[in-house]
């Protein structure tokens, strides 16, 4: 589980809204002055993330508690492969199917390869919309830290 502390900011109908502050773990890294991830972390570091989180019925956080929320690795393993390998994946396969297809003497890999990753976008956005109140891929609730 990938926990995160953040502060209750708004309490809605079935789920709250936590806000968290992007913390960086490039000081701990040796590749940090050199590295372009470590470039882009600093400038966010500090940025503040609102995050609804779905509440099971079991507690019920108040305004300005201070929170425990997590995700499962595994649902953040799943989402980062729909998001990122899916479509790239779809892109190859369109452009290799466009290829394999010859009209009048025009190459259609580009326009396949742009169906392709078109289609892997419109899977991801279909998948979002039916997952988006799936408890299981969405961040939980695990403990109330301090009240105040």
């Amino acid at each position: 589980m990938i926990e995160e502390q953040g502060r209750v900011v708004a309490v809605d109908a079935g789920s709250i809204w936590v806000e968290t502050v992007r913390s960086t773990a490039c000081d701990s890294c040796s590749a940090n002055k050199g590295c372009g991830h470590a470039v882009m972390d600093r400038q966010q570091a500090g940025a503040r993330a609102r995050i609804e989180v779905l509440l099971d019925g079991r507690v019920t956080p108040e305004l300005g508690d201070h929170v425990v929320i997590g995700i499962p690795e595994g649902a953040l393993m799943r989402g980062a492969l729909m998001v990122y390998l899916f479509p790239l994946v779809a892109l190859f396969v369109g452009a290799l199917a466009g290829a394999g297809h010859d009209l009048a003497g025009v190459d259609l890999s580009l326009a396949g390869g742009l169906a392709g990753l078109l289609v892997g976008f419109l899977v991801n956005r279909w998948y979002s919309v039916n997952n988006a109140r799936n408890p299981a891929i969405q961040p939980q609730l695990l403990r109330v830290c301090i009240s105040g």
